[in-house]
């Protein structure tokens, strides 16, 4: 099979095809069948292709990190396998270059897992490039970001410090010919605008081009929402076959404009509506869009609906990059214990109260302690569970309240309380009570704050078995 990706490179950048770029997940713990359909789908297109799988998250890679210390060879995404065993073969088989952040805390690690699955699946081995310089829990940079941190700096064990670094390494592992780009926190849309810029040729200093690509970035990242995921609401917002909801593929040319569409024969809808919310998703200044390789300008933005599932954005402006990146500080931040109850039929809910006056005064006294009573009061409650709006809405005649306790506490043996306690309910407690599940998991805190882009030496390096020298490619 032709390679299409080194076939287009070939070409004069006026003569390249529009490329292609796909993506398989949106979040760590996203479906691992999504991506078997949008590959079929960018086979079908033959045009030069990539894969995106976005798997990080605020506090994902902190808690890679705590898998690592406990396990070297760990500490990336835990479902790699189970994402890339349906389609990894196809994909090097068919030159679709593959780029994501599962790397998490361990990239090599992830790389080394890719290449062993390739060699158990009979596949090609492939080229894997591994991204670094994210990780600042370096000598370096710790004092550097605690003055930044200023009060905010945690007075507890750091567990990582990790940096949103750019496109631009994802970048030129392509151009020196990765089939894999491995990363572990770079910014969301840089998995979209590396490949761009690489398939184009763009300058780094194109305004509008990158932002373009990164606002493209920025719709496929999330996977689904942007194809109807997040997005429905019966009666209000329908979405066809939301069981089986498509991933969606973003069109680029080579100004970085870019058509959104999903894979074929999937449920879903792409639409003018669905790609207006992703857009905006977390994105506090529609003029100002603050990346590590540009500000995006979506405030002049067109979203234009130009067929059935696809949605063509124009007018984004780009100006120059930050000269600081976003970092984010996870620590250890004691542990949380959750409990839960049932109580139903007659007086439910006065049973449920109860329930929770003895909890209260049993262990109330050593730290707060919230309550929900499911069913009655829970998303809108406060910690107290009293109706933000208003208090007197509570049904009484409520025939089906789950309880459920949360608590924060310094050290595992106490958060073993709150789950005895409730326990002993069954026999100390109001009557009825029953289906109790009790969990102790530790926890994490997360502060964020800037560091100047020169501190941060970004780059990559071939995985072991493609290169022995360990050379990095700053």
């Amino acid at each position: 099979m032709a390679d299409l990706w080194l076939h287009a490179l070939s070409q004069p950048v006026d003569e390249r095809p529009n490329l292609l770029i796909g993506c398989g997940a949106g979040f760590s713990g996203d479906r691992t069948d999504a991506a078997r359909a949008v590959v079929d789908t960018l086979i079908a297109s033959k045009q030069p292709s990539v894969l995106m799988f976005e798997t990080l998250a605020e506090r994902t890679l902190a808690l890679a990190q705590l898998a690592k210390d406990k396990d070297p060879t760990k500490g990336y995404e835990p479902l790699l396998e189970a994402m890339l065993e349906p389609v990894l073969a196809d994909c090097l088989e068919n030159g679709i270059r593959i780029v994501s952040n599962f790397g998490a805390a361990n990239p090599a690690g992830a790389a080394q897992c890719i290449q062993q699955l390739a060699k158990r699946l009979g596949a090609k081995l492939p080229r894997i490039a591994v991204v670094s310089g994210d990780d600042v829990m370096t000598d370096v940079h710790l004092p550097l970001l605690q003055q930044a941190c200023g009060a905010e700096w945690p007075s507890v064990q750091v567990v990582s410090a990790n940096a949103y670094i750019g496109a631009q390494p994802i970048a030129q592992a392509l151009l020196a010919g990765a089939d894999i780009v491995v990363t572990g926190r770079v910014a969301d849309p840089s998995l979209a605008l590396g490949p761009a810029a690489a398939y184009y040729g763009w300058r780094w200093d194109e305004w509008d081009k990158l932002a373009r690509a990164t606002m493209a970035g920025h719709l496929l990242e999330c996977g689904s929402q942007v194809s109807g995921g997040y997005f429905a609401d019966p009666g209000f917002k329908d979405v066809p076959d939301l069981a089986n909801v498509g991933f969606p593929i973003a069109e680029i040319d080579r100004e970085g404009a870019c058509t959104v569409t999903k894979a074929v024969n999937t449920g879903g809808c792409v639409s003018a509506q669905t790609v207006k919310e992703q857009l905006l998703y977390e994105v506090h200044d529609p003029s100002a869009y603050l990346t590590p390789d540009v500000v995006a300008d979506i405030s002049q933005a067109q979203v234009i609906e130009i067929g059935h599932d696809k949605v063509r954005l124009e007018g984004v402006k780009g100006h120059p990059r930050p000269t600081s990146l976003k970092v984010n500080v996870c620590a250890t931040a004691g542990w949380l214990a959750e409990a839960e109850i049932s109580y139903a039929g007659a007086h439910a809910l006065r049973r449920a109260q109860l329930a929770d006056q003895v909890i209260q005064q049993r262990i109330g006294h050593l730290s707060p302690i919230r309550t929900d009573f499911i069913g009655v009061v829970s998303v809108l409650g406060n910690d107290s569970s009293i109706w933000k709006q208003d208090q007197h809405t509570l049904s009484a005649d409520a025939r089906d309240v789950r309880v459920r306790w949360a608590w924060e506490c310094p050290t595992n043996t106490e958060a073993q309380l709150l789950g005895r306690e409730v326990n002993a309910l069954y026999t100390c407690g109001p009557g009825g009570g029953g289906g109790v599940r009790a969990t102790v998991r530790s926890r994490l805190n997360t502060v964020s704050c800037l560091i100047e882009q020169h501190h941060v030496l970004a780059g990559w390096s071939w995985a072991k078995e493609n290169d022995l020298t360990g050379e990095v490619h700053a």
